[in-house]
């Protein structure tokens, strides 16, 4: 564990233990959830104030009613008009299940935190497929697995090191996917996060990237950057910046080059085929790996990868997406059913 990570999970360790005083958080204890009153949900995700994880789920979530609340550690890096409902485990409202994204510090400490809550863990990112260090503290609770995809959801399995099966419910990004419509010569890229922050760390290949965009540009190609949400955007601001989801932008590109991650599989789903950038230190899952039709580790490369892209066939890309269509209802649903479960469990 690098030092970030202990420095982060000190703080974090902190901010819990100053509450412990505090009540333990809701179980059912009226209605049971889902029949009699909407269910309230508490989600906890390695990026602790990461909330654009959830966001995809929220127009569902509203039209359901449920009451949704991401746990935080504090309110500092939350922005003003951020649509996510945000607490600090101090100040959580009485919950009927807790969700966690993944088995970092924050998951695993908001787990203990609140024990009597049931547990489901959903994979709403990728996770590199390495058994996480807390993950035996979750195992024994988790009653619920999702993921996006098989693809996904083998190698969320192989982090929680579990053989339990994993459900495959799609990604609630790909509920609204847009119609193809590629500009000539444009070219998407998809970047992830140079400086590792308190909300998460870091993947190497920015500078690989950036030397291929300026290779592409050279070569007359029009660059459209999909910026990660924590990427430092001054890095890019020589290109357009697209104003709107890496998903939905991908519908205007002829092809998208970048640093493979969780939007990968959603940007084929499109219909764009991909470039990935790797870096030695760079480790992903296979199958963002499979969804490319090349990956390059030279700038020069960029240019003859970028004009030869093309999708991958149709048994990698079902496995790697996942059902596409009412994702964000089958994992709420999902939720429901393990929330109802341990509503009836004494």
């Amino acid at each position: 564990m690098n030092g970030l990570q202990v420095s982060r999970r000190a703080v974090l360790g902190g901010v819990l233990g100053g509450a412990a005083g505090l009540a333990l958080g809701g179980t059912a204890t009226a209605a049971e959830p889902g029949r009699g009153r909407p269910p309230r949900v508490l989600v906890a995700t390695n990026e602790p104030w990461g909330t654009y994880h959830v966001k995809p789920l929220l127009a569902e979530v509203a039209r359901r009613g449920w009451q949704l609340t991401q746990l935080v550690p504090d309110y500092t890096q939350i922005t003003s008009g951020d649509p996510v409902r945000v607490a600090t485990p101090a100040d959580a409202p009485e919950a009927d299940l807790l969700v966690v994204t993944g088995a970092g510090d924050w998951p695993a400490d908001c787990a203990a935190r609140f024990r009597r809550l049931p547990l489901a863990a959903s994979a709403l990112a990728y996770q590199k497929p390495v058994e996480a260090p807390r993950a035996r503290e979750l195992r024994p609770r988790i009653r619920l697995l999702t993921a996006s995809s098989p693809a996904e959801g083998r190698a969320f399995a192989q982090y929680l090191g579990t053989r339990r099966p994993v459900r495959a419910v799609g990604s609630p990004q790909t509920d609204g996917l847009p119609a193809r419509r590629p500009e000539p010569g444009l070219v998407l890229v998809l970047t992830s996060v140079t400086h590792p922050d308190a909300t998460g760390d870091a993947a190497p290949g920015t500078e690989l990237l950036l030397a291929g965009a300026e290779k592409l540009a050279a070569a007359g190609k029009r660059i459209l950057v999909g910026l990660h949400p924590r990427e430092d955007r001054r890095l890019w601001d020589r290109y357009e910046i697209s104003d709107v989801p890496s998903v939905t932008a991908s519908a205007r590109a002829e092809a998208a080059i970048g640093i493979p991650g969780t939007v990968f599989p959603l940007v084929a789903a499109v219909g764009t085929p991909l470039v990935g950038c790797t870096d030695p230190e760079l480790t992903v899952p296979d199958y963002l790996l499979a969804v490319c039709s090349a990956t390059v580790d030279d700038a020069g490369a960029a240019v003859a990868a970028v004009d030869a892209a093309h999708l991958p066939d149709a048994a990698v890309l079902a496995d790697a997406v996942g059902p596409v269509g009412g994702s964000a209802a089958r994992l709420l649903d999902a939720w429901l059913r393990c929330a109802r479960q341990g509503a009836r469990r004494p």
